[in-house]
């Protein structure tokens, strides 16, 4: 009888073709990287813990307010005011914006009392890190995120607060994918399903989401590179949704940059019609 054959990792592919259908394809990835990236996690957290200590000085006794704007960047000073804008510009207007520089130096910024921007010590290369020191360092009753290659528009936070008071805990608008000349490439739309996304392609992009604030709402820590799947976004929305939950709102109001020289990001260019 002839055995069945085996991948480099020695699990046969009726064993993977198992846990697919037990578990899902993202899910097995993630649990791979949890074993293959979790060893520098106590190096990370330890390095987040110093930098939220460190900042809070530099964000000060800030009042609490109705929706708090994470915006990581690395290296983007062209790119990085216009997503600012962009999110001051809300018509909701009680929000605090909080950039968070992943150790790559900050342009010159909108002076606005709902901005500060900080700087960690060092490049940590973790988005999710960059980000969790955003969250930590703020208070507000719902958080968004806007990552510094993409901009809003107008009416998005008013869109996901609407959705939220109609009693969703976490909320994702439409995304416009943009290509570098500003011509539309498509629009992402899909109701959400856990079940369908524990297989199917990634359809819940981090700068769609606000979310009501708890303990909990905080990113991997893993340190991911571009070729790891699935990315921060994936894991963080699917972690999310398993106790809340969760509205799509179909109104395009993120405008989302394919951006070929994303710092966190691999694009697939487009192939010829």
């Amino acid at each position: 009888m002839t055995a069945p054959l085996k991948d480099r990792g020695g699990v046969s592919a009726t064993v993977r073709r198992a846990l697919r259908d037990a578990f899902g394809l993202w899910p097995m990835h993630e649990a791979k990287n949890r074993i293959t990236l979790g060893k520098r996690l106590p190096e990370l957290r330890a390095f987040e813990d110093a930098q939220v200590a460190r900042l809070r000085t530099a964000v000060g006794d800030r009042p609490e307010t109705l929706v708090t704007t994470v915006m990581p960047t690395f290296k983007r000073p062209k790119l990085l005011p216009d997503a600012v804008e962009s999110a001051l510009a809300q018509t909701v207007t009680d929000q605090l914006v909080i950039v968070v520089d992943d150790g790559g130096g900050l342009p010159a910024l909108p002076d606005d009392p709902r901005l500060v921007a900080v700087s960690l010590a060092r490049n940590s290369a973790v988005l999710g890190l960059v980000r969790n020191v955003g969250i930590r360092l703020t208070r507000s009753r719902y958080i968004a995120f806007l990552d510094d290659d993409n901009t809003w528009r107008e009416d998005h936070l008013a869109h996901a607060l609407t959705a939220l008071g109609r009693g969703a805990d976490l909320v994702y608008s439409a995304v416009e994918r943009r290509r570098a000349d500003g011509t539309v490439l498509d629009v992402l739309s899909e109701p959400f399903d856990r079940k369908t996304m524990a297989d199917d392609s990634p359809y819940v992009d981090s700068n769609s989401i606000v979310l009501r604030r708890s303990d909990d709402v905080l990113f991997s820590r893993l340190p991911r590179v571009k070729a790891t799947l699935p990315k921060e976004d994936w894991e963080f929305v699917y972690r999310m949704a398993k106790t809340r939950v969760v509205a799509h709102v179909p109104e395009p109001t993120v405008r989302y940059l394919v951006n070929e020289a994303s710092y966190y990001t691999t694009w697939q260019p487009e192939q010829p019609q």
